[in-house]
């Protein structure tokens, strides 16, 4: 939160443009490009959705098969266009996220699906991922 804020507070002292009512950061995409992100956001969404499916019920390849779509196999297919207008302060957050999802992925991979505590690791690992979410969508904006 602390950095959210700071953030923030340079964008406006360097005097980046930001939505008059919103006062997020815009990323200046064209339509294609912010079709893409949007697609990315809703995917990554999807991912969490399928991970914490997956967890609740214990189906391994289900966490698996959803962290890995959303983890540097994404990162690797943004579009350059896309990545040329992310600012260094996205990608603070955007890289690390990715690399949650990947983690995520090799952890799974190690539970044993009927171990509650080894699910509950899942659980604590998904809610560190969704911080940086959370964090990013306070920062950012297409809109």
């Amino acid at each position: 939160m602390k950095r959210t804020i700071l953030f923030l507070v340079l964008m406006s002292m360097l005097g980046i443009t930001k939505a008059s009512t919103d006062n997020r950061y815009h990323l200046g995409f064209n339509d294609a490009e912010k079709a893409e992100f949007l697609s990315e956001m809703r995917q990554m969404l999807t991912s969490i959705q399928q991970i914490t499916l997956g967890i609740g019920t214990g189906d391994k390849a289900m966490i698996i098969k959803a962290a890995r779509y959303s983890g540097n196999r994404m990162a690797r297919a943004t579009p350059q266009s896309v990545k040329d207008k992310t600012p260094v302060s996205f990608e603070q957050i955007g890289g690390p996220t990715h690399m949650l999802f990947e983690a995520l992925a090799i952890n799974a991979a190690e539970v044993d699906e009927n171990d509650a505590d080894e699910l509950k690791d899942l659980a604590e690992l998904t809610g560190e991922l969704m911080r940086n979410c959370l964090a990013c969508h306070a920062a950012f904006t297409v809109n």
